[in-house]
């Protein structure tokens, strides 16, 4: 005859805790996913920190004189 499997309560318990932590890790990810979307939609994809630089050679700001 077979013996019969040892499942323990604590590999039961640690079980729960990881498929816990995985679903709180996806719900995270999709709130971001969530925001990053709902900014794009609202027109604020320009980053505010470097809205006002312009490309190219700055004008100087002190004379050289």
């Amino acid at each position: 005859m077979a013996k019969k499997s040892y499942y323990s309560f604590k590999k039961f318990e640690r079980e729960k805790i990881r498929n816990k932590k995985k679903q709180e890790k996806l719900e995270r990810k999709q709130e971001a996913k969530d925001r990053k979307t709902a900014m794009m939609e609202a027109g604020e994809d320009i980053d505010p920190d470097i809205a006002d630089i312009l490309p190219g050679p700055q004008p100087c700001e002190e004379s050289e004189e």
